[in-house]
């Protein structure tokens, strides 16, 4: 049975998503997710759904080897960043060489880099006039989405779109083709 440990920082619809496709699998299981937002709502959809989850502060993250300590102790065969805000720091991924993803909400490598994510990435969609958008999913390096591109899904954005409309085109994207990737992956 493959170990999924996901990091996720806000609402955690696409970790719902991944804990509820994963939950009868005789692939694997999500079996923690863990934040940075003690007041995420990720954590509640856990309780509810039976996940373990945590939350931890920057230095537990970034000055300590705590959270890598938590991962060890969970040995995921993948690491899925939902949502995380948060660059992983190097001790990371050292331990976990080429086990760590990323959902990103746009073509990479269009809208990526630090600070794009969310809303900002939608709005500098249709500020910048696109006509198409999409998902990556990635693998995660030292750099913000800088990784190799595993996947892309692509959807069309309308002149007449808002960014709150791009954001509800690519959250189908999200909830229709993570699961599904990250379960090829898992299957490689």
């Amino acid at each position: 049975m493959k170990r999924v440990v996901i990091f996720a920082s806000g609402s955690g619809s696409n970790a719902e998503n991944l804990i509820k496709f994963f939950h009868n699998s005789d692939n694997a299981s999500v079996v923690q997710v863990l934040t940075n937002n003690p007041h995420a709502k990720v954590l509640e959809r856990c309780k509810r759904l039976k996940v373990s989850a945590l939350s931890f502060n920057r230095i537990a993250f970034t000055q300590t080897e705590d959270v890598l300590n938590i991962l060890k102790s969970s040995n995921p065969d993948l690491i899925i960043l939902a949502g995380f805000l948060w660059k992983l720091p190097e001790n990371i991924l050292k331990n976990f060489p080429n086990k760590v993803i990323n959902i990103h909400p746009a073509l990479l490598p269009k809208f990526g880099g630090k600070g794009m994510y969310g809303m900002n990435v939608h709005e500098a969609v249709v500020n910048n006039k696109e006509t198409e958008t999409g998902i990556t999913i990635h693998y995660v390096n030292e750099n913000y989405d800088e990784g190799a591109i595993i996947f892309q899904a692509k959807c069309k954005v309308e002149a007449s779109d808002s960014a709150e409309d791009v954001a509800t085109k690519i959250h189908k994207l999200e909830m229709e083709h993570f699961p599904k990737v990250v379960d090829r992956l898992l299957n490689e």
